[in-house]
């Protein structure tokens, strides 16, 4: 849920929306993984598996990150204040970010492992890793089910990530234990293990990114700058927009800044609402700053000299 507040000061138009995070989401799962890692740590530990092991050394780091997580997220409801005037909204994609480069050390430790199981194979318990990984599968699955509910936050989104790595690597040793305890082959062991890091791997690279898009103050990558101006440009009494700017609050809030160009200053507060609204319902922007002036200004609004949307010349 969203609270915000409209005003007009001068000429500027600006409306704010602050997430409230998804701390609770992030702490039930944080309880539910925690309280599973020790047990499948021993387990993996006692009967030799490295699927069970490295699925362990997952729910173990998952615990950190979904921590990470859930403060970053407590950090993101904080108001504004002298010191950080946009909130501490950043905490969240940091988060995010700190998970995404967890996932691939993880990753490059669990290849290392697999590789060295393939030269060195060792006795393995398929009954114990059987068991432990349903019990394991279904843990995450409830973790899983605890984040999938607020997707389009970054930091949630990296936290999921780590819970289905989680999750994969629960079947796969849910695999592995069935088919060395059916055909005592462990070679199946470390295989697993590798393509389930193949597949991690490219979830963390794509959350890593976008990440360190946001960090650089990138348009969220599901935005499109040239749709946005050429709707912004749509709306009843505006002549031309430019100078627009987006880029990323925090992990769910987006910002938008701009200038407007009318034909009546006086209409100004009309087609402010109209703008906001506008951005709100089609592309869920709500922190908005906009600057309107006058066309008298720009005889020709095509000699703009920075980049400049109209309803008539869609650029």
């Amino acid at each position: 849920m969203n609270d915000h507040h409209e005003g007009s000061h001068g000429h500027h138009g600006h409306v704010h929306g602050h997430g409230h995070g998804a701390s609770a989401p992030l702490l039930w799962a944080l309880g539910l993984t925690l309280s599973f890692a020790f047990v499948e740590a021993v387990s993996g530990w006692w009967s030799g598996s490295l699927a069970l092991l490295g699925d362990a050394g997952h729910m173990l780091t998952d615990s950190v990150s979904l921590g990470l997580a859930a403060g970053a997220a407590v950090l993101a409801k904080r108001a504004p204040s002298s010191l950080h005037s946009f909130g501490l909204g950043r905490a969240e994609i940091l988060a995010a970010l700190i998970n995404a480069l967890t996932m691939i050390v993880i990753v490059v430790w669990i290849s290392v492992e697999a590789i060295e199981r393939f030269h060195q194979p060792g006795p393995i318990k398929g009954g114990v890793v059987l068991a432990v990984a349903f019990v394991g599968l279904l843990v995450n699955l409830g973790a899983a089910w605890l984040l999938s509910g607020d997707r389009h936050n970054l930091n949630v989104r990296a936290a999921l990530l780590h819970v289905l790595g989680d999750l994969l690597g629960s079947v796969a040793a849910l695999v592995s234990g069935a088919v060395i305890l059916l055909t005592g082959w462990t070679t199946i062991d470390p295989l697993l293990s590798l393509l389930i890091v193949v597949l991690i791997l490219v979830s963390a690279v794509r959350v890593l990114r976008e990440a360190l898009h946001a960090l650089m103050e990138g348009v969220p990558l599901h935005l499109d700058l040239e749709r946005v101006g050429r709707s912004m440009a749509s709306v009843e009494g505006v002549v031309s927009v430019h100078d627009l700017h987006i880029w990323s609050l925090s992990a769910s809030r987006i910002a938008l800044a701009a200038h407007i160009v009318i034909h009546d200053l006086r209409a100004w507060p009309a087609t402010m609402a109209r703008l906001q609204t506008q951005l709100k319902d089609e592309f869920g922007i709500r922190h908005v700053t906009l600057q309107p002036e006058s066309d008298e200004r720009f005889v020709d609004v095509s000699r703009i000299t920075n980049k400049s949307y109209t309803e008539q010349n869609q650029v």
